[in-house]
């Protein structure tokens, strides 16, 4: 058999693209390939749950459009497919001077990007959260949270329904190109098999480098994994806040800061930083892959990375194994809190696309060859603009996107 589009990764934005290629596409036959025993297992299942809203992306970027419409379509699902979400919104809390002037330069990107906010002041804020210090705060209406794996989970009940076929415990090894098909070596039950397809759809997350590089096309990227530290409050607080409670971000960092945020399972989490990931995989405390280590050592763009940012990752470093420094980024604005609150809870693990001069991608990267398309990078807010993104995908694919978002 060959299979009209196979689609490597069983996260959201494989899930999302599989169905949606199968929705408009009822006489092919779809196949959805994941090496692990579930869905959702990697980045899609150690997320914090957050509806973006597309406060902090570039205005006419990829991120900014596809949170825009991730948001509206996300919770579209989640009301046709009855999977509980909360539009709970989001504040953005500015602690001082400094803040304050970042917090009106992210006031006016909100109105270049269509996001409806509020400022809020000092006295306004304090109504609104009364656990909070702070001396202004942006409030994000639109924001709300979610469990992607039951999003990830219905979609694929939706793509099976739609005539797709998937398959778990599924691992690619090899990955050859003909004129008129891509074979693919796979290991199914501990044996070694093929599988044909006319098109190869790979959205494989912290593995996605390796995937072009196993069918031979030429990128100047490696995915650097940087691990997302949390913790979960003792549950006497998972009422101390009432919307998701984020810091105002500082330009200069890759990353958005150490946030409190609302689960939909009703809990708090406190997190995540920002530490560098010695396995591409590793959720636990001690993580380290030889391959994973060897290969990021031997790539030019890691240490320029590492050089750039030197003073914040040994920062990172040392409060992802002393609480108090971890804390104190919490108490500036939520004073209350102490150490014994922070509770373990899972770590998640970012694929941060890198390049050769050690510039981080912050958009979505894509990359193809005559009979495939990679995601190659797909960033925070990739889970709520998953829909949106497989129909990209699907439109890139049918040859119906328009080639100037490329």
């Amino acid at each position: 058999m060959i299979y009209d589009y196979i689609v490597i990764g069983g996260g959201i934005v494989g899930m999302s693209t599989a169905w949606q290629l199968q929705r408009r596409c009822p006489d092919k036959k779809v196949m959805l390939l994941e090496k692990e025993d579930v869905f959702a297992k990697h980045q899609t299942g150690h997320n914090s749950g957050v509806i973006h809203a597309g406060v902090y992306y570039a205005p006419g970027s990829l991120k900014a459009r596809f949170c825009r419409e991730g948001a509206e379509a996300t919770m579209a699902f989640c009301r046709e497919n009855n999977i509980d979400y909360q539009q709970c919104g989001k504040l953005l809390v500015a602690t001082n001077k400094a803040e304050m002037q970042r917090m009106e330069d992210l006031f006016q990107r909100c109105g270049q990007n269509g996001i409806e906010v509020s400022l809020l002041d000092q006295d306004q804020l304090r109504e609104k959260e009364p656990n909070i210090n702070g001396i202004g705060a942006i409030l994000v209406k639109q924001t709300g949270i979610v469990n992607y794996r039951q999003i990830t989970t219905a979609m694929a009940e939706k793509f099976v329904e739609a005539g797709g076929e998937a398959k778990l415990k599924t691992n690619v090894i090899g990955i050859a190109e003909k004129h008129d098909r891509v074979v693919l070596k796979i290991t199914e039950n501990g044996k070694e098999v093929s599988l044909n397809g006319r098109f190869l759809v790979c959205c494989s997350g912290l593995m996605a480098d390796r995937l072009t590089t196993m069918m031979g096309i030429k990128t100047d990227f490696q995915i650097v994994p940087f691990r997302g530290e949390y913790y979960r409050l003792p549950k006497q607080h998972n009422n101390i806040v009432n919307h998701l409670i984020y810091p105002i971000p500082d330009p200069d960092l890759p990353f958005l800061g150490i946030h409190l945020t609302r689960m939909i399972d009703g809990s708090v989490t406190v997190g995540p930083n920002a530490v560098q990931g010695w396995k591409r995989e590793g959720y636990g405390k001690f993580n380290f892959s030889l391959r994973d280590t060897w290969q990021m050592l031997l790539f030019k763009g890691f240490w320029k990375v590492m050089w750039d940012n030197l003073g914040t990752g040994l920062r990172e470093t040392k409060n992802s194994w002393w609480k108090p420094g971890y804390l104190k980024q919490v108490n500036k604005y939520c004073p209350q809190l102490k150490v014994s609150d922070l509770q373990p809870y899972p770590a998640g693990v970012r694929a941060q696309a890198v390049l050769k001069d050690g510039s981080l991608i912050h958009d979505f990267l894509f990359a193809h060859s005559p009979r495939s398309l990679h995601v190659c990078n797909a960033p925070s807010p990739a889970a709520t603009a998953a829909i949106p993104i497989g129909s990209y995908i699907c439109d890139k694919i049918l040859g119906e996107a328009d080639e100037s978002d490329a």
